[in-house]
């Protein structure tokens, strides 16, 4: 498969990426709300069990909790792939670290409205953070 370079992203998707980033580690509710479209799908297997949250239950479930920034959590992002499959749909493979965990998400984008969005998110805590 050939995948586009990170650094020939559209701009567009570069700010999106940012403000995921920025999002997930500071939990800004604003920032999230220009994230994540309002009816993206997240999905994760908890226990053996395929996990599906709606944007509604996500974005609670985000608001309520303590965020890494607050818990002094050092940040790590990085973007591990790319693909750009059209000039309205593309697809990143995100890292971070979080709540003592590396994670590891496919992030399914569309271009809607003028705007990128997140509009499913498969997600994986991949390992521990190593101290």
């Amino acid at each position: 498969m050939n995948h586009a370079s990170w650094h020939q992203a559209p701009s567009g998707i570069v700010t999106l990426m940012t403000d995921y980033f920025d999002a997930l580690h500071a939990q800004d509710m604003d920032v999230f709300d220009r994230v994540f479209h309002p009816q993206c799908v997240l999905y994760g297997v908890v226990d053996g069990e395929l996990n599906v949250r709606s944007f509604e239950v996500y974005r609670e479930a985000v608001r309520t909790r303590t965020s890494p920034k607050d818990l002094g959590e050092e940040r790590d992002d990085r973007i591990l792939l790319f693909d750009e499959i059209s000039d309205t749909a593309a697809l990143v493979k995100p890292q971070l670290q979080m709540f003592g965990g590396v994670m590891q998400d496919y992030l399914s984008l569309s271009f809607i409205g003028g705007s990128w969005w997140v509009v499913a998110k498969l997600w994986e805590r991949v390992r521990d953070v190593e101290n």
